[in-house]
């Protein structure tokens, strides 16, 4: 039952309005089941193949996330239950990601995965690079994906500091980007930012849904 007590616990420290999503790459099928017997849906996954098969084996009413990098070849796995994809960075993946929505007669919801860590490793847009996406005319085409915000991956590092400097930069390029591109859509309102070590700095700096693995399924092994 620790996973259960995790979620409860994690849940009153969190406002209601924002969205946890329980990062379960690698955890066991049984533990994501714990987790959904105490009322959760919002599960993250990294990897493609360990996403479909997950949702293959597990309850079909859980919404389910593609949080890591995505190739464009393996959009037309996922792209029949796919939530959210958290991780667009380039016009050609959402440019796939279309076609395989359109296939499936969806629309799938996206955020645009800007960088604002210091590791090279990270993916992500610049804001220059967002506002050039945005405004190309190929992406005025797409009419199977709607943008619902943005999403980043803070440095890791135990300097607060930063975290907050690079957590309040991505809540600028949102306010930005609304202003510029999406002032009358709703649907854009999404910040996805946060993980098991930073959510709290996340939350005072405007996250709507967070990421959390560690904290709900224990450290991994």
């Amino acid at each position: 039952m620790q996973i259960t007590e995790n979620i409860q616990r994690l849940k009153k420290s969190v406002p209601s309005h924002v969205g946890i999503i329980a990062v379960s790459k690698t955890i066991p099928e049984d533990d994501i089941l714990e987790a959904y017997h105490c009322g959760h849906r919002l599960f993250g996954e990294n990897r493609v193949q360990e996403l479909t098969r997950k949702h293959a084996n597990l309850p079909h009413d859980i919404e389910w996330h593609m949080i890591g990098h995505l190739q464009s070849n393996k959009v037309k796995y996922i792209a029949p239950f796919i939530a959210m994809i958290h991780s667009v960075d380039n016009l050609n993946l959402l440019t796939a990601i279309n076609h395989e929505a359109l296939k499936n007669n969806r629309t799938i919801r996206c955020l645009l995965q800007i960088k604002i860590a210091r590791e090279e490793s990270k993916y992500g847009l610049s804001l220059e690079g967002a506002n050039k996406f945005l405004s190309d005319p190929e992406f005025a085409l797409l009419k199977n994906i709607k943008i619902s915000g943005l999403m980043g991956m803070a440095t890791f590092t135990q300097d607060t500091t930063l975290i907050r400097s690079e957590f309040r930069h991505l809540a600028s390029c949102f306010r930005q980007i609304k202003a510029d591109h999406f002032r009358q859509d709703n649907d854009f309102c999404e910040l996805s930012m946060g993980m098991s070590g930073d959510y709290t700095i996340a939350l005072e700096e405007g996250a709507t849904l967070l990421r959390i693995g560690t904290l709900i399924f224990g450290s991994r092994t």
